[in-house]
């Protein structure tokens, strides 16, 4: 075991702090990575105070994970020393149902989750990226390219590709007509790529003042959700509608937005569930109401080599360690464009 340094939660209604554990030493097919940088997700905040039930202390947060290589196993053949490596949501899974045979390793009964899993090595609990360094199977581990702000593209292992797989998996692309909900972590992702992978992009947003920075991402259009005649306008025209707002709302103002046959895909978790829709909205139009989770490793590698050639990451601002409890506060308040990354090198013995 290795000791490493870290800020974690070790109960729901305390800050989270500086905490000490130990890493497990680097396996034969393990690959150890310096963290630079850790992009903030709300999964962190809603497990750090356990706001889904299911946390156990002492929670370190952290799914959004850029280093390099400081040690690799001797199985290892992908990756060397000094490498550039990323890691997200995932750190583990069964290896042999059908869901990882097909590469889809999120959907498998026995993911392992990068942190607040049970950890198959350990038989504790996995830590995740608020930390000083990491130690993941090489299947888990990503190869992240030198041409891009690195900061930047931390929030890619988890917003970038929670947003991909829906697009990529309905076919998104020249001719598509695709609708954004919401302009935040998720949403301002999925602009940037839909709009990358050659779609007309519609933007829902509640505020007006988002309209310019929705374009100024790749929005074609900006509809503001409030107005009725402005929804009216785009009744029966979207093929494809990716909901990434994480707050109960009502579905069925969008889904008849939805052309026959088309789909929206919810992409946030609500605290609490949303209105029971309208079924003949969806049974009169064979319309679709459909969910999606980050997506497999093939899949991540995937995106993380598409958005470095179309030169995308995500909208940050760096953050110290230590303000990572004000960050978790203005993040509520959706005070920021559009993902915090904490700054590593900040976290010191």
């Amino acid at each position: 075991m290795t000791k490493a340094i870290s800020y974690a939660a070790v109960s729901a209604k305390e800050k989270l702090a500086p905490f000490q554990f130990e890493r497990r030493e680097v396996g034969a097919k393990d690959i150890q990575i310096e963290i630079l940088f850790c992009g903030v997700c709300h999964s962190d905040l809603h497990t750090a105070r356990n706001e889904w039930q299911n946390s156990v202390y002492p929670v370190i947060p952290g799914h959004e994970i850029v280093g390099r290589v400081t040690s690799v196993g001797a199985d290892v053949k992908a990756f060397k020393v000094g490498d550039l490596a990323g890691v997200g949501c995932l750190v583990d899974s069964c290896g042999v149902c059908e869901d990882c045979k097909d590469g889809l390793e999120q959907y498998c009964d026995q993911e392992v989750f990068t942190y607040n899993s049970p950890d198959k090595h350990t038989g504790k609990m996995t830590y995740g990226g608020y930390s000083n360094q990491i130690v993941v199977d090489e299947h888990f581990v990503l190869h992240i390219s030198e041409k891009l702000d690195l900061a930047a593209v931390a929030p890619l292992l988890c917003a970038g590709i929670t947003t991909y797989s829906p697009l990529k998996h309905w076919k998104v692309g020249p001719g598509s007509k695709v609708g954004v909900v919401g302009l935040g972590g998720l949403g301002h992702m999925a602009v940037k790529l839909a709009h990358a992978m050659g779609a007309h992009v519609v933007l829902f947003t509640t505020s007006s003042n988002k309209v310019a920075d929705a374009k100024r991402l790749g929005a074609d259009e900006v509809v503001i959700s409030k107005n009725p005649d402005e929804m009216k306008a785009h009744l029966k025209s979207f093929d494809f509608i990716l909901n990434t707002v994480a707050a109960a709302h009502n579905l069925d103002v969008f889904t008849e937005l939805l052309k026959r046959d088309g789909t929206m895909c919810l992409n946030g978790v609500p605290e609490h569930a949303h209105p029971s829709p309208n079924i003949g909205s969806l049974i009169f139009k064979r319309r679709q109401i459909a969910g999606s989770l980050i997506g497999g490793i093939k899949e991540t590698q995937e995106m993380l080599d598409f958005c470095a050639k179309h030169n995308i990451t995500s909208d940050i601002e760096v953050i110290a360690i230590q303000d990572v409890n004000e960050a978790y506060e203005r993040m509520i308040k959706g005070d920021v464009k559009y993902r915090f990354v904490i700054d590593m090198a900040t976290l010191k013995d």
